[in-house]
């Protein structure tokens, strides 16, 4: 067995020793290993057949290769490849199938194999991503039930300076809020945008935005500076799950009309944020929108009664919590260790409660925000379901 079989199979024992102690799910098991809840069940039921014996590698090789490749064809799929760098094996293949129709081209997916093992496709660098949050998303049902955030796809200016265009939309009537040409993504630069926009229409129930600074992190909790403001305030930060844009549509789909108001570029930022004053005056007083049967968005927002507090509400936290406060490296202490929890939260309160099932939980105000793995004696993130929208009539006011 050589040394990477057997780093393999000490994972491997050290999993099923976790599940036989009883102290972590399936879930938790998969979070844990960096694995599929599908490998833990497959290692948990070698185990139970086989014993310890069951946690070695076995060979993958099939054992009939009767249906492999033949050699002509790989060659041709690997010298095409290296007469077209750019293609990928479906582009491959079709061009192939198109010179040779008479051959038995194999499909994509094998050809992508075939190029791997060749050593001619690199695989893609895995992305730290900001963990999803807890619960459905909400359905807007009334003005400023749902406020949509996101940074447009920044321009170059005349100037050769960089744009990047935050918005901010009412989901229910369409209303837009909020339109800058920012410099960059930084809190720094769309905190003062949101504290105008609570100024002037008061808070909303819900902010929803996609996982990119400044609105989410990559760490355990995912919080920023921004999204723990939104939490004192007590407004209630949803994300759409990474890759799933569709989860914003009505904001995405409003960049699309925001376009005409960013081409051709305009030679300075106070030129593109003339363009923004009079486009977004256009947008909410004038134009027609199809949605709203033809009307325009202002008829149909109305500013919130949640008025911005002129000092932050203190956490309500319950006498039989234990709690602890972010130290200035982002630690806390707990049973007699320092715990990293997030640079966010440097001088806040967190609370730390046992929930139904036995869990440490942490969270923030009313938010949780991570479990305390206390064998580990670190963070895990919460476990989350299937991410869709409420049906309108389950949705009940915050």
């Amino acid at each position: 067995m050589d040394c990477c079989e057997r780093c393999a199979v000490d994972r491997r024992v050290e999993l099923i020793g976790d599940w036989l102690a009883g102290s972590s799910s399936v879930v938790d098991l998969a979070e844990i290993y960096g694995v599929s809840r599908k490998t833990v069940h497959k290692w948990i039921k070698r185990y139970r057949e086989e014993g310890p014996s069951g946690l070695r590698e076995r060979s993958s090789a099939p054992l009939n290769h009767g249906r492999a490749t033949p050699p002509e064809l790989v060659k041709a799929i690997v010298d095409k490849k290296g007469l077209c760098l750019t293609w990928g094996p479906l582009k491959i293949v079709a061009n192939l199938s198109e010179l040779k129709p008479e051959k038995a081209w194999p499909a994509a997916s094998t050809a992508g194999e075939i190029l791997k093992r060749a050593g001619l496709v690199k695989p893609r660098a895995r992305r730290n991503r900001a963990p999803p949050t807890p619960g459905e998303l909400t359905f807007p049902e009334r003005p400023n039930h749902v406020w949509a955030t996101d940074h447009k796809g920044w321009i170059r200016l005349g100037d050769k300076k960089r744009c990047e265009p935050l918005t901010v939309t009412d989901s229910f009537s369409r209303f837009l809020i909020a339109l800058e040409a920012c410099e960059s993504t930084s809190a720094a630069e769309a905190r003062p945008i949101f504290e105008r926009a609570f100024e002037e229409y008061g808070l909303p129930e819900t902010i929803r935005s996609d996982n990119g600074s400044p609105f989410a992190s990559v760490g355990v909790t995912g919080l920023t500076q921004l999204s723990v403001w939104w939490i004192k305030l007590g407004i209630r930060h949803e994300r759409i799950a990474p890759g799933r844009p569709q989860q914003n549509g009505r904001h995405e789909r409003f960049h699309l009309t925001l376009k005409e108001a960013m081409e051709p570029p305009p030679p300075d930022r106070a030129a593109q944020t003339a363009r923004f004053e009079a486009f977004r005056s256009d947008y909410n007083e004038e134009r027609p929108h199809q949605a709203l049967g033809q009307t325009p968005p202002a008829r149909h927002y109305t500013p919130s009664p949640r008025a911005l507090p002129s000092q932050l509400p203190e956490p309500d936290y319950p006498s039989h919590a234990k709690i602890r406060r972010v130290r200035s490296t982002g630690d806390i202490r707990w049973a007699g260790e320092l715990m990293y929890v997030s640079e966010a939260l440097i001088g806040e309160l967190v609370a730390i409660e046992e929930t139904e099932i036995g869990e440490l939980q942490m969270r923030f105000y009313d938010r949780p925000i991570a479990i305390i793995d206390t064998r580990r004696k670190r963070l895990r993130r919460l476990a989350v379901p299937a991410r869709g929208h409420r049906e309108p009539e389950k949705v009940s006011p915050r």
